[in-house]
């Protein structure tokens, strides 16, 4: 099982502890603050045929770079020709371009190439169900033969962990999906949600300069989804938390849904301030 570097951190225990073993393939360029593209494609030529790469589908977390439509055309097509099995992590749907169709292309485009692919899709954070738990795995077979095959085993595997998912959460999703009118507010809640993160995440640059600061911070605007990876290094972030109260993780991610009109100035005074 290939992973991004970096990745979620759960990630990592999650897929060892179903038995895989867990290695890495280039994905971020610290440089640049962007997809080291040309290490993530070299990374699959060489991994093993039929090796299982997990991506991220949009929104990547926690960087916050993803793959462009052309750039998930040409993954797709090296994956394919290198047999690989492909797992998507699919957390922020609606939350990367504010579009919940748009923030599908890269699945879609596995799925018309051909791959049989597998795809975890939460609706913890686009529908607001953090305490629900609730979500999807979806298995793209090959044909009926092979889905009732899948079915069985995904029995299997279900009947002793949970035997039955909690519905609550569930049925608020299909409800809503299912409403017509209900539906149309959610894709715009989602709409102005990401909106809002797009206009901090301008902002925030906006204030950087404005301050002074000779750093290109191009990555807070090209980024996307919830997540800014700052390009601040362990002592900068320390620096923040310490003498800002701005709380970061060490790697330097910050939560662009916690940055708001009232507080971006303060939070790009401090970003400067450590970084000069």
């Amino acid at each position: 099982m290939y992973q991004t570097v970096p990745t979620w951190a759960n990630h990592i225990p999650i897929f060892k502890d179903a038995g895989l073993d867990v290695r890495t393939f280039r994905y971020y360029d610290a440089k640049t603050c962007g997809l080291d593209f040309k290490g993530m494609l070299d990374d699959i030529k060489a991994a093993p045929e039929k090796s299982i790469f997990l991506l991220h589908a949009c929104a990547h977390n926690p960087t916050g770079v993803d793959p462009t439509v052309e750039q998930w055309k040409e993954i797709s097509a090296l994956m394919k020709k290198r047999n690989h099995v492909v797992f998507m992590d699919m957390a922020y749907q609606g939350f990367a371009s504010g579009d919940a169709e748009r923030d599908a292309a890269g699945v879609r485009i596995f799925v018309e190439d051909g791959h049989n692919l597998a795809v975890a899709q939460s609706f913890a954070k686009n529908f607001g169900l953090y305490g629900e738990r609730v979500g999807t795995l979806s298995i793209v077979g090959k044909d009926a033969e092979e889905k009732e095959r899948l079915e069985s085993q995904m029995k299997i595997l279900v009947r002793p962990m949970y035997s039955n998912p909690p519905v609550h959460g569930a049925r608020i999703v299909a409800h809503i999906l299912g409403d017509a009118k209900l539906s149309k507010q959610w894709y715009g809640e989602c709409k102005g949600m990401a909106e809002r993160i797009i206009t901090m995440r301008h902002a925030l640059k906006s204030k950087l300069e404005a301050a002074g600061s000779k750093r290109d911070w191009a990555h807070v605007t090209n980024q996307i989804g919830m997540f800014c990876f700052t390009g601040l290094n362990k002592e900068q972030c320390d620096k923040m938390i310490n003498e800002h109260h701005i709380y970061l993780t060490a790697n330097g991610r910050i939560s662009m849904a916690g940055v708001t009109s009232g507080n971006v100035q303060y939070v790009a005074d401090a970003i400067h301030s450590v970084t000069k």
